[in-house]
């Protein structure tokens, strides 16, 4: 079972994702369509789901059901939610709309010099050029750094969070200017953060609003562990007390962080020769981090500023409006169908919920629940019952948050009718491919075949002392091999594990992945 498929479920295990009511027992695993591979039968009479109800659902390119259990009814989402939130913005903002952040320079000009202030002003871009590869695509690892804290494995892309930035600070050299007599300041209006949205989108953001903290191990027992991290940008200090102890021993690192999120200490140990761990720590405030880090980049560029870096954002100097100043550089992001598919490949929880935030922005509204109207009126036009659909959030991960398999399908249908059918379809995680599929299923027929998106609600059970999973879901398409595809919808609800041992969820997660793969090979 791979750590990369149970991402999700640990998040959701450590946070206590709430998971509603448990529904009756299934009757029967399967409707009056096709009978079910009996090996997707042994699956659902597992002890593990004696009292739990699964839905299925699978159609033809033709619109005919091949197989069909508790298609109207809903279930939790987790994840799978993503398929609505990603897919709304990416038919109203465009698949190729790219994001321009520009930088303008507020004052008077004498030479070099600009007696005045530069305004980066914020479009809500989700990386930034963080993750921008030299050939312009986005790259994403298969267990994304944003589930450091919560599932081991998580790695770093190599790209450097801070390149746009970078960018920006080159060109506001080469407009001419060498000396800033004022200050930088990030123009945050485009949309008002909301809690609601967990985690909280911003307009500025930088590496995911996360530092990242890599931890390797010592040479031998007892030496101090090696330490790197980034971004690297002012006033964040991070201290590491963890220490190396013997090859083979079970270690532990631990992070925390000042109110302000400023100072960050490690702590803990890791083992000779284990692989390095990564944590990361959260950005408190995005906008303030964003002027820091673009002050740093304009020194590194030649360009003096005379404001503090550390300073807070002085929001109080924004101008009402930009017309007349003239712009000294443009940062323009990869188009947002590559956005899209960093955020289905890895599950990137911030980027669906900006998704929501953009429909707001594209309405005219800086109230990221303005979005959820724009979300609506695209479903209805894409031909799915919203009705069947629940949502207060993009990633899946509120606790009202329920949808049917049947909506499922219709927005996975919809996409089929589209010129974008083969581009959404790859940017889903692949079976034993790539984002959050890559190790499951790796030597079975179905690898490659399966393009779906899984989700996840799990949460201790107290009463028991074991774990409960509210849902465990996938769904995508099924290769057929006469380039034809398949929509499926595969969940369970109301499962539980033996123990609170993790494993047991990752071996709920297992299945449901199994049962795609037979699907496919059925």
């Amino acid at each position: 079972m791979s750590a990369a498929f149970g991402a999700l479920l640990l998040v959701a295990l450590t946070s206590g994702a709430a998971y509603g009511p448990t529904p009756s027992p299934s009757p029967s695993p399967a409707g009056d369509a096709a009978p079910l591979d009996p090996r997707i039968t042994e699956i659902m009479r597992k002890p593990e789901y004696r009292h739990a109800q699964w839905g299925l659902l699978q159609v033809d390119p033709d619109g005919r059901v091949v197989r069909s259990a508790f298609p109207g009814q809903v279930f939790i989402p987790g994840s799978t939610a993503k398929l609505f939130s990603v897919s709304g913005p990416w038919h109203t903002l465009g698949a190729e709309h790219r994001f321009e952040t520009p930088v303008y320079a507020v004052g008077e000009r004498d030479g070099a010099t600009l007696d005045g202030n530069l305004a980066l002003v914020a479009q809500g871009d989700l990386t930034m050029g963080g993750r921008t590869r030299p050939d312009g695509t986005v790259a994403f690892t298969d267990l994304d750094h944003t589930y450091a804290n919560d599932v081991p494995g998580a790695t770093l892309t190599p790209e450097d969070p801070l390149a746009g930035i970078d960018q920006l600070a080159r060109q506001v050299r080469r407009s001419g200017i060498t000396r800033v007599d004022g200050d930088v300041v990030v123009d945050s209006r485009l949309f008002a953060p909301d809690p609601v949205l967990d985690p909280t989108p911003t307009p500025m953001i930088v590496n995911d609003n996360l530092i990242d903290l890599l931890t390797t191990p010592g040479d031998r027992p007892d030496a101090p562990a090696r330490l790197d991290w980034r971004p690297k940008v002012a006033p964040y200090r991070v201290t590491s007390t963890v220490k190396t102890v013997a090859a083979g021993q079970t270690g532990s690192v631990n992070v925390t962080a000042s109110e302000n999120g400023t100072r960050i200490q490690l702590s803990g140990t890791i083992a000779v020769g284990a692989a390095p761990v990564l944590r990361v720590s959260p950005v408190a405030d995005p906008a303030a981090f964003g002027r820091t880090a673009l002050i740093e980049a304009l020194g590194r560029a030649g360009v003096e500023v005379t404001a503090d870096p550390a300073g807070p954002n002085p929001v109080a100097v924004l101008p009402r409006t930009y017309e007349g100043r003239p712009r000294v550089a443009l940062y323009t992001s990869p188009p947002y169908a590559d956005y899209a598919e960093l955020i289905l490949k890895v599950s990137h929880n911030l980027g669906a919920n900006l998704g929501i935030c953009l429909m707001a922005v594209d309405a005219g509204s800086h109230a990221c629940m303005d979005g959820f109207p724009v979300l609506a009126r695209f479903l209805d036009g894409a031909g799915v019952d919203r009705k069947q659909v629940q949502l207060l959030d993009g990633r899946g991960g509120n606790p009202v948050d329920r949808a049917t398999p049947q909506a499922d399908i219709q927005m996975l249908t919809y996409w089929t009718r589209t010129p974008q059918a083969r581009r959404f379809r790859e940017a889903l995680p692949v079976l034993g491919v790539d984002g959050l599929l890559a190790t499951n299923c790796r030597d079975c027929p179905a690898r490659g075949k399966v393009f779906a998106k899984t989700g996840a609600a799990v949460g201790f059970d107290a009463l028991n002392n074991r774990l409960g999973v509210g849902a465990m879901t996938i769904a995508g398409y099924l290769e057929r091999g006469d380039g034809r595809f398949d929509v499926f919808y595969a969940g369970v609800t109301g499962a539980a594990t033996p123990t609170t041992d993790p494993e047991g969820i990752l071996s709920v997660a297992n299945d449901v992945a199994m049962i795609a793969a037979y699907l496919q090979e059925g």
